[in-house]
């Protein structure tokens, strides 16, 4: 295989000069304290403040978000995340000091964590602020120098990224680089020490592939088919609420959004009216009020609504029963929030995510029936969970695997610093948020250090006598 030079790659890539420059500053980042990077992070946080209002205009110029689901889903969760890591990025950075076996008597050890040095932060664009600032939060704590790619479906959106970032970052440190696949393409090329990307399991092998040339880091936040069950114990206005929200936030463009509901056959009419309630009671009780709405988006592109409206003909077309909803307007990319009843595993609309406001409900007899079904396809980003019946809780944990899981809720899991956020299988590779994020965007290396007694010169060649005698001893004790 020809190896490219440093010059060649400077003439072919457009990006290259970029990246020289943020791998030029990346050891001095990597030896920058707590105090100067929660000063960063903390000039971050006071110029999103201050633009909120600019960046409610740039998302809903992008795709009619509403102004409010920009506030809870974008900047809440970016400003709680900021908080968060400042109150504890000290404690986080701190050596971390391990036990030492018999063994070792004479050593002491520790576990340091240190920065991977450059990272690529590959952004969508359902949350385009949030899922291109959060990672940033965790990479700059981490101590990294970072390049940011946000996606070219929100143009406005990336726009006031961009700007944000050159008000806030030196160059140096962390820059932004905006464009489409050709950029995204030749941003794949460089060697970067972390691949962060969030977006479809497509796009998710190729950054895959491109880490792997480099032996680098890699985190894939993607999707799946999210699965929500609702069992005979459930308390069906609280499931019908809580899986609306869910479903039809962002349009139904969320990667944790419940794709679909498997609803005990006895509660199936029953949910299916809660259902209908909730969404009058959301959106306006008429599909002319639906669509006048101002709190519910569009979808993104004509793309996304070609292929999501086609999803829906052809599943009505098939024979579902459209309970809610159903219409839709192509010259304003919008589709009403819609519930599909007598839906099939066979129907057209499971053969994929969807990714739109469009929520088929299935029936079960036997919980087993769920269980193997969740099981046959891709293991998914979320799981919920609509019961009052621990048992049936326990099971569907114990015998499904899912990216997070919620009981008796959606979505909210993702709002918690505590825990990880990620997938498994097609679903992700890693997880981030709080500490966790911290942890992705570092190495953790091992320190050991030995002090003047050491046991271990008692096992040194020549093997006779008495170290074999000693090298005996230490096997025996693990016997």
């Amino acid at each position: 295989m020809r190896v490219v030079s440093m010059e060649e790659q400077a003439r072919t890539n457009p990006f290259q000069e970029t990246f020289e420059r943020l791998r030029a500053r990346r050891w001095d980042m990597s030896r920058t304290s707590a105090k100067e990077r929660i000063a960063r992070l903390k000039k971050l946080r006071h110029a999103i403040v201050e633009r909120r209002e600019a960046l409610y205009q740039a998302i809903h110029a992008d795709f009619r978000k509403p102004a409010s689901e920009v506030e809870t889903s974008e900047l809440l969760m970016v400003l709680s995340e900021l908080t968060h890591t400042i109150r504890h990025l000290e404690k986080w950075m701190k050596p971390r000091k391990v036990g030492t076996p018999m063994l070792l008597t004479g050593t002491s050890s520790e576990v340091r964590y240190e920065p991977k040095g450059v990272v690529l932060i590959m952004a969508p664009w359902n949350y385009p602020f949030q899922l291109t600032i959060a990672p940033l939060v965790a990479a700059v704590a981490a101590g990294n120098c970072a390049l940011l790619k946000p996606s070219e479906k929100t143009p406005h959106t990336a726009a006031f990224i961009d700007q944000l970032i050159r008000d806030v970052f030196d160059p140096a440190e962390v820059t932004v680089v905006q464009g489409g696949a050709k950029e995204s393409q030749a941003l794949l090329e460089l060697p970067f020490d972390h691949f962060f990307f969030t977006g479809g399991p497509k796009v998710g092998r190729k950054v895959m592939e491109a880490a792997a040339r480099f032996l680098a880091g890699v985190t894939l936040e993607l999707g799946g088919k999210s699965p929500a069950v609702v069992d005979e114990t459930a308390d069906l206005d609280a499931a019908a609420e809580r899986i609306a929200f869910g479903k039809f936030l962002n349009g139904g463009q969320t990667c944790v959004a419940p794709d679909y509901v498997y609803v005990h056959a006895s509660k199936e009419e029953a949910f299916v009216t809660k259902l209908r309630e909730t969404v009058e009671r959301f959106y306006g009780k008429t599909e002319e009020a639906r669509k006048a709405t101002p709190d519910f988006c569009r979808m993104v592109d004509d793309g996304q609504f070609a292929r999501v409206n086609g999803l829906l003909e052809r599943s009505v077309a098939s024979g579902v029963r459209v309970a809610v909803g159903g219409t839709v307007d192509a010259t304003s990319r919008y589709i009403a929030p819609t519930v599909l009843a007598d839906v099939k595993p066979e129907t057209p609309i499971m053969e994929e995510e969807i990714f739109g406001p469009v929520l088929p409900v299935l029936r079960y007899e036997k919980l087993e029936d769920v269980v193997s079904y969740i099981r046959a396809g891709t293991k998914p980003l979320a799981m919920y969970i609509f019961s009052h019946d621990s048992r049936s809780v326990d099971r569907l944990l114990s015998e499904t695997s899912a990216g997070g899981t919620c009981v008796n809720t959606t979505v909210v899991h993702l709002s918690n610093a505590e825990l990880p956020f990620g997938g498994i299988g097609e679903s992700g590779v890693g997880n981030y948020h709080g500490e966790f994020g911290f942890r992705t965007f570092s190495h953790e290396r091992a320190v050991l250090r030995q002090g003047p007694l050491s046991f271990l010169r008692t096992m040194f060649p020549p093997y006779t006598g008495k170290a074999k005698k000693m090298q005996r001893l230490a096997t025996r004790l693990f016997e």
